[in-house]
């Protein structure tokens, strides 16, 4: 098998073919001779924060010496993003061998896996063969039902910031979606929360009283934010003075927080991490399309953000590094999100708008978004291309001396790089 068969064979299953249960990925690794259970875990679930909680972790680690496995989804360039061992892709060669071995472990199968299943099952065999010493692993959708939860024990469950999001599959409340994420909890565990809700806290913590499991909050209170700007942060937190992460947004300090406790519970269970380790391993950080710089003139900035809280502190972001500047935004998003909340959050810091359709099959029009955004007083114009819309914007970005910010949906990012 090629590498090309290997991504038409993972791929030939829409990705919107959810089925929740463990019963097609429990089938499927017994299979392959449960790799998983050779493996330790670091397992992370939550609506916003997830990936660069598992990226800044994971170059700590990294740091610190140690051979980690970093699963992670969606891919933003590439599809071997989602596998990386010690920092890099899985190579085109071991995904191709490795996706041969599990096919017809797979195709056997009378209820056939998911491809979400399929891609956890390989990562998991590509995991044992690195023989990693840690594989951070970030759930998919949810938490209780998602393929990775087939793990049977973790070093260290953690929840991010829970917000309203894939409400049709998680539950139209916050602590429905909490309870949801909480299902990572392993019995006599440990689990870290490290959102901000006290309604979902509150959640997260029965669960964890119900599993016997140590409870952890990373406490907010003690970071302090000595400057941000577009160079990237410097903080303290509790003992760690003056760190140092080059990844831009407020959130991101929030984010490393969140790292920094992870870290103090994991030396507590043996792990040896120094200082250094920490300091070296968030300057290294890096994870793409969360308010990257992508352009420097004129002045492009893409963000992700695709849900309200997302949203929310892109726009925060924003004010902080512009003040009351407006910004010129190139927006596309889905039909299933709340782009009207969405819209009324652009109006806070922008007056144009350049609308694009998604190259996804549940986008919305860009000709609807741009109406939607002209009802909250932007001024907006749709446009059939990426391409297209991109040309406009940069030309009235040089022209008015405007930042240009890409909001909206991370399926924008690829085309948008590519065509800068």
């Amino acid at each position: 098998m090629t590498y090309q068969e290997a991504l038409e064979y993972i791929h030939s299953i829409c990705w919107t073919f959810t089925k929740p249960g463990l019963e097609r990925i429990s089938a499927l690794c017994k299979k392959l001779g449960d790799p998983q259970k050779e493996l330790r875990f670091i397992h992370v679930a939550g609506t916003n924060g997830k990936g660069s909680f598992c990226s800044m972790l994971d170059s700590v680690l990294r740091h610190a010496g140690y051979k980690t496995g970093l699963f992670t989804s969606p891919y933003i360039k590439v599809f071997n993003e989602r596998m990386q061992f010690c920092g890099e892709n899985i190579s085109d060669e071991d995904l191709a061998e490795i996706t041969e071995f599990v096919k017809p472990y797979a195709d056997s199968m009378e209820d056939k896996p998911t491809e979400f299943e399929l891609i956890t099952a390989i990562g998991f065999e590509f995991f044992k063969r690195k023989k990693c010493d840690f594989v951070i692993l970030e759930a998919g959708m949810g938490g209780r039902l998602d393929s990775t939860n087939i793990i049977d024990s973790s070093l260290l469950s953690v929840i991010t910031g829970i917000s309203l999001d894939h409400t049709a599959f998680l539950g139209d409340t916050v602590e429905k979606i909490a309870a949801e994420k909480a299902g990572i909890i392993k019995k006599g565990g440990s689990v870290l929360f490290g959102g901000n809700s006290k309604s979902v806290e509150n959640v997260i913590k029965i669960k964890a009283d119900e599993m016997g499991a140590d409870y952890h909050f990373a406490d907010k209170s003690s970071l302090d934010i000595l400057s941000s700007d577009l160079s990237g942060s410097i903080f303290n937190y509790r003992e760690y003075k003056e760190l140092r992460l080059p990844l831009l947004g407020l959130y991101q300090p929030q984010n490393a927080a969140n790292v920094l406790c992870a870290v103090e519970i994991l030396k507590g269970k043996g792990l040896v991490v120094p200082d250094k380790a920490v300091r070296e391993g968030l300057l290294a950080a890096c994870w793409p399309a969360r308010f990257e710089i992508i352009s420097r003139d004129p002045l492009i900035i893409f963000d992700g953000a695709h849900n309200p809280e997302g949203i929310e502190t892109a726009v925060e972001s924003i004010k902080r590094y512009f003040g009351d500047q407006k910004v010129a935004v190139l927006t596309g998003v889905m039909k299933d999100k709340d782009y009207n909340y969405i819209s009324r959050k652009f109006a806070e810091i922008s007056d144009r708008a350049f609308t694009i359709t998604p190259a996804n099959p549940r986008a919305l029009p860009a000709d609807e978004y741009a109406k939607v955004l002209d009802g909250v007083g932007i001024t907006a114009t749709s446009y059939d291309s990426v391409a297209s819309a991109l040309d406009d914007a940069k030309k009235f970005a040089q022209d008015s001396g405007t930042p240009l910010v890409c909001l909206g949906s991370l399926y924008m990012y690829c085309e948008i790089v590519q065509t800068i």
